[in-house]
């Protein structure tokens, strides 16, 4: 079954902005590309039925870029555009409302997960879930908080951010059920992740899925250095 994208491109980029400072983001050059470019290509791997952007912080950027192009005939891309920076949460509340399909898989405009979409959504489905994280395999890890998954398949608890040997990270993936109201009652600006996230893990409400695809976050210049060979290499020239 077919379902909408929303990436997430509206943030600042504050760390990255002492090697890219003069475009957002999801439009920093790796590999000669955007970094937006490589993503959207990758989505062409999965039945997406259409592609939302959340933007923000330089828009016109990235809303000429896509205007330019030829390229995503695979499938049709709108946007929104934050006035006010409304948070992850806002964001993507904003971005779900020009959504058609049942289920939304929502990325951040500044991370590559190789997760399967087509997987994450047929998992989704079945989970009875409001919201299914995809959930990243690492060890030898404290940049990113560790994530507790229990037999069922239930997500727990988030962890804040320390040393980890061996654990589960949120990979900044997930599929929402746009028909069960999950943000309506939301304020116009907050996390998703603390308001929306770890609330239903306290209740036993959040699923998690299992994947050891291919992961980097370019929110930091060291890895924006490493996507450069990093990337081209995971997704390719296609």
């Amino acid at each position: 079954m077919m379902y909408d994208v929303v990436i997430l491109a509206g943030g600042l980029g504050t760390r990255l902005r002492s090697v890219v400072s003069d475009v957002p983001k999801c439009m920093a050059p790796v590999g000669g590309r955007p970094f937006l470019d490589w993503i959207l290509k990758w989505t062409g791997l999965f039945d997406v039925n259409r592609i939302v952007l959340s933007l923000g912080y330089m828009s016109n950027v990235v809303t000429d870029w896509i205007e330019s192009e030829h390229r995503f005939s695979h499938v049709p891309i709108d946007w929104v555009i934050e006035e006010t920076p409304l948070g992850t949460g806002g964001g993507i509340r904003l971005a779900l409302s020009k959504t058609t399909t049942g289920h939304a898989v929502v990325l951040n405009g500044d991370t590559f997960f190789d997760v399967n979409l087509d997987a994450l959504s047929a998992y989704s489905e079945t989970s009875c879930s409001p919201v299914t994280v995809a959930l990243k395999p690492m060890t030898d890890f404290e940049r990113y908080g560790s994530v507790i998954l229990d037999g069922n398949g239930r997500i727990t608890s988030f962890n804040e951010k320390g040393y980890c040997e061996k654990g589960l990270i949120n990979g900044g993936v997930y599929c929402i059920d746009t028909s069960c109201g999950l943000l309506t009652d939301k304020p116009e600006k907050f996390s998703f992740e603390k308001e929306v996230l770890e609330p239903l893990s306290g209740k036993g409400l959040l699923s998690g899925f299992v994947s050891d695809g291919a992961f980097i976050d370019i929110g930091i210049p060291e890895d924006w250095e490493l996507a450069q060979t990093f990337i081209p290499s995971c997704i390719g020239i296609r």
